[in-house]
């Protein structure tokens, strides 16, 4: 309980009210809250003049989202114990949520008037001032904050940017000058105080004193970056750039301070028409000396990539990155993405071998190495790889790559000779997108091969032919499931479109004899002999083949 209980004129008003908020009470900590809400609002009635229940009421209409009534009743609490702490801070954060920063200001300073110790409540003030544009009491609570914590940076510096916001370049000055004499020995003071100068007018007190500082730190960070924002905006590009350079090169600055000038250094290149030269120069430079973090190469790469630069210059920055943080992804899959172009399947292999190591998680990698495999023809290897790559699945895993990863898995397994097998990887295949054009062509077919569930196969082959109604591959397998059904007038309409659309007979025998087959079924035996006989041309040694063009008819084996 917050407080004691406001004492009443009678005494059995007094125990009823205390029983019914001890209840509340007693429901609100078991999360009753609706029972506790109309409890409270009974010890309302029994005494309105109780603080601790108007701060509870409050909590409950915020719940709610009754805010005209919650904020009421916070100012209701406040208004009956002013001296309560809690109310007090809870009705200043509540004018604060309401953008009343006015209306907060005072609340506050009378919580810091009760307790000195709640310097927070001074930070609190400083913001405040601010919103509402009173840099005059602004400045007082930094003055408040001084007389307890001495004189600082952080203080000094504020209270100079606040001096200047009033117009008041004289004390913005003389602030940040009291703060370096105050330490003469930090040069960091004297270059804070220099900044004031120039922020504030004084060009040629300023050059003096950064003059002063580069005369005992030649590399001073601050001070070169300083002067370079004036030599830009005296249109001194030249000198600019060459202070840049300087930073750049410099060990003082950080690695954060040199990817915040470089960005700016882009920035100001496109602004400028895009020339990359002087960029690629300075990342030139910066990436020949040894770096003790991966964001130099990682930002060089990104801009590469953005100027279009040629695949092996972007590739030796990759493998610099790499050679600094070998588990960053994004590179190493930059890296395999060129390999998979250039078509070198080894080196695809060797880089998805590596970033196994470094990124097991990634699913990416088991896929990319899989297919490299297969296209190998290596299919124990891809299949190994498939195989543990499933173990890295999860919930947030890419589907169309999840997909892919079964259904190539399917296709390898039913060149095994493993179909049962193959079909369960297709089905986890369209499990995870139900879509997959190439796993229900494959399925579609292997299954009428086998004459099995040729409905099933039916439904998923023409799926294919929805999606593609131009593609051949897909065309044959429809029309062969069709005939395995003995629909053979609506199998030679798709299987005539099949031969429109097949651009090249070479390697498509297949779909010539199936053809012929399906001309033979509907009584068409001179097509199907003209068919077959350009099939045998890709296959002369095919007994089924000349058995069907011997006998003139089609046979099934």
């Amino acid at each position: 309980m917050l407080m004691g209980m406001v004492c009443m004129a009678d005494d059995l008003s007094q125990r009823t009210y205390n029983q019914f908020f001890v209840e509340a009470m007693v429901q609100r900590q078991k999360g009753n809250n609706d029972a506790a809400f109309d409890l409270l609002r009974h010890c309302q009635e029994l005494n309105p003049s109780a603080p601790e229940v108007y701060y509870f009421l409050a909590q409950y209409y915020t719940a709610l989202r009754n805010q005209e009534k919650a904020t009421a009743c916070v100012k209701q609490a406040a208004a009956l114990n002013p001296d309560n702490e809690t109310y007090m801070e809870t009705l200043a954060h509540t004018y604060i949520q309401q953008q009343d920063y006015a209306g907060a200001i005072p609340v506050i300073e009378g919580i810091y008037e009760r307790n000195k110790e709640r310097e927070d409540m001074l930070e609190m003030l400083f913001q405040l001032y601010q919103q509402v544009e009173d840099y005059t009491n602004a400045i007082n609570v930094l003055e408040r904050m001084e007389r307890i914590d001495g004189k600082n940076e952080r203080l000094s510096v504020a209270k100079s940017e606040i001096f200047t916001r009033m117009g008041n370049k004289k004390a913005a000055i003389a602030e940040m000058e009291a703060l370096a004499k105050q330490f003469p020995n930090d040069l960091n003071y004297m270059v804070m105080y220099g900044e004031a100068l120039m922020m504030n007018g004084q060009t040629k007190k300023a050059l003096a004193v950064y003059d002063k500082v580069l005369e005992q730190e030649p590399d001073n960070n601050r001070v070169l970056m300083s002067l370079r924002t004036y030599y830009q905006s005296e249109g001194n590009w030249a000198v600019a750039d060459s202070l840049a350079e300087r930073v750049l090169l410099s060990s003082n600055a950080t690695s954060d301070e040199k990817i915040h000038l470089l960005r700016q250094e882009v920035s100001a290149s496109e602004n400028q028409g895009g020339d990359s030269t002087r960029v690629l120069t300075l990342f030139r430079k910066m990436l020949a000396r040894p770096q003790s973090n991966p964001d130099m190469a990682i930002l060089c790469a990104s801009y590469m990539n953005s100027k279009q630069m040629p695949k092996d210059s972007v590739a030796q920055v990759l493998n610099q990155v790499l050679s600094l943080a070998p588990d960053y992804a994004s590179a190493r899959l930059q890296l395999v993405g060129y390999a998979w172009e250039d078509e070198d399947m080894d080196k695809v292999i060797t880089l998805c071998q590596e970033a196994r190591q470094y990124n097991p998680d990634e699913m990416a990698f088991y896929y990319y190495q899989g297919i490299a495999y297969y296209k190998r023809d290596s299919l124990d290897q891809a299949l190994s790889s498939f195989q543990n790559g499933i173990g890295v699945i999860n919930d947030s895993s890419n589907p169309d790559i999840v997909s892919d990863f079964y259904a190539v898995m399917g296709d390898i397994l039913h060149q095994k000779g493993l179909a049962e097998e193959a079909f369960a990887a297709y089905d986890s295949c369209l499990q995870w997108k139900d879509d997959n054009i190439g796993c229900l062509n494959n399925y579609a077919y292997y299954l009428s091969e086998r004459g099995e569930q040729l409905d099933k196969a039916e439904e998923m082959s023409f799926k294919t032919v929805k999606a593609e109604p131009k593609n051949s591959t897909y065309l044959d397998t429809y029309a062969w499931i069709l005939f395995m059904q003995e629909r053979y007038a609506e199998a030679k309409i798709y299987i005539d479109q099949a031969l429109q659309y097949l651009e090249d007979s070479l390697g498509n025998e297949v779909i010539v004899e199936h053809a012929g087959d399906i001309y033979a079924q509907n009584k068409d035996i001179d097509r199907a002999l003209s068919l077959w006989r350009d099939a045998q041309q890709k296959k002369p040694e095919d007994q089924l083949l000349i058995r069907k063009i011997k006998l003139k008819k089609y046979l099934k084996e």
